[in-house]
């Protein structure tokens, strides 16, 4: 290293020389760039060569070990930070998939709970005894309508119950177990339940046909049938109560079994495709809820308030009747006597009462009573001449027969019509 400085000492003393004047150089000398001016915000009129030349020496440097250092970093984060990422991603999936299997499990519920307020609704309202039930599966044929409740005998189920929802009727109780029962749907070919239809006041059976559609069977052609009309229970099968919606009348077909006959196929009311809870009619009494209750109680204390009072209005007419003798028919019979004693004498008999006829204002012969009555003579009509009577009965005036007097409020009987006698004639002595 000595014999090297010793060697080219001369050298780089002159480098040395020149080095610092060119430093001195670029200090004191300016150079004006607008596109370099930017670097420092000092610089307003102009940048030194000395912060150019060492601008330009050390950003190279600086540019590349900024970009080694991105490149690791992007490098560090991209790879060797993310070993772990595979498995918090399969988590994160997990846990979506929880999530959406509980908000489908709440949904559910939520479902179901309204399903159950409804028909809570709807037993609270309805007037008969009532039981609910949950569908618990079906007979899996599509020939059979069956399907089976999770309620039977231990809940008081018995056959020949009626199955309905809030929306309409659903079956009837086939058979009974001890802790479910099995049903009978409306749309099965065996079923069979009175119906009525809303408008036209028609009845009809209602069973199931070939394709699971409850059709009303066995009736006559009638043009006042429409679609659209409500059909209604008509409660004389004794098993559905009378009034319960049954469906809507969907379309009119021809029996093909019997000529003039029509087979009404029914959209029913409930969803009998998707039953998950429905009632068991258990009891077909009236059940009044308590205000209810309160009401009918209120009433009855009304009309036995209102049944008093008249009670007492007509004991007070008739003390006012007792009262006012005049108001009384004087030619009513007299009220007999209440009896008292064993021995008391039955009342005496009354003749009826017959109404006065009024005589007329100008009788003659055709008058009913005075037929008997000679007509009235002129004054052209002759004598009668007197023949002699002899002994006793010419010495004594022919009498008058004398007239009995009808009793009061007896018929006067017509006497019967006479024809005048003959006047004789004088002889002539010639």
């Amino acid at each position: 290293m000595e014999s090297f400085f010793v060697r080219y000492r001369n050298l780089l003393v002159l480098l040395s020389l020149l080095l610092v004047q060119i430093i001195g150089l670029a200090v004191q000398v300016r150079r004006i760039d607008a596109g370099r001016r930017s670097l420092d915000s000092a610089d307003s009129s102009g940048v030194r060569l000395i912060r150019l030349w060492a601008n330009a020496v050390v950003a190279p440097v600086e540019r590349t070990v900024e970009h080694s250092k991105t490149g690791i970093g992007g490098f560090w984060k991209n790879y060797i930070d993310l070993r772990h990422v595979r498995q918090q991603n399969q988590d994160l999936e997990d846990t979506v998939d929880r999530l959406r299997l509980e908000q489908a499990a709440l949904l559910e519920d939520a479902r179901q709970g309204q399903r159950l307020q409804a028909i809570l609704d709807f037993q609270q309202k309805y007037i008969y005894t009532t039981v609910p039930a949950q569908v618990i599966g079906s007979s899996g044929s599509d020939q059979s309508r069956v399907f089976y409740l999770d309620k039977g005998k231990g809940e008081g189920l018995a056959g020949d119950m009626a199955i309905i929802t809030g929306d309409g009727i659903v079956g009837k109780i086939r058979e009974v177990f001890p802790h479910s029962a099995q049903v009978l749907a409306i749309n099965d070919q065996s079923s069979g339940a009175g119906v009525i239809l809303e408008t036209t006041r028609i009845r009809g059976i209602l069973r199931g046909n070939a394709e699971g559609q409850p059709q009303i069977v066995g009736v006559l052609a009638d043009q006042r049938i429409k679609p659209g009309e409500n059909v209604l229970t008509a409660g004389g099968d004794r098993i559905f109560p009378r009034g319960l919606p049954v469906g809507v009348v969907e379309k009119v077909v021809n029996d093909p079994d019997r000529d003039g006959f029509i087979n009404v196929v029914v959209k029913p009311a409930a969803h009998l495709d998707r039953l998950d809870e429905v009632l068991v009619i258990t009891s077909t009494e009236p059940r009044f809820s308590p205000q209810q209750q309160k009401d009918i109680e209120t009433s009855e204390e009304l009309k036995s308030a209102e049944a008093a009072a008249l009670a007492e209005q007509r004991k007070a007419s008739a003390i006012m009747a007792e009262r006012l003798p005049g108001l009384t028919d004087p030619n009513a019979p007299p009220k007999p006597a209440d009896a008292k004693g064993a021995n008391a004498a039955p009342p005496a008999p009354t003749a009826p009462v017959v109404p006065k006829i009024i005589p007329p204002q100008h009788p003659d012969r055709f008058t009913p009573g005075h037929a008997g009555q000679p007509e009235e003579q002129g004054p052209a009509a002759a004598p009668a001449p007197k023949t002699p009577a002899s002994g006793a009965s010419a010495a004594k005036p022919a009498q008058k027969p004398e007239k009995k007097e009808a009793a009061p409020g007896a018929a006067t009987e017509p006497k019967p019509k006479s024809l005048p006698k003959p006047t004789p004639q004088p002889q002539r002595n010639e």
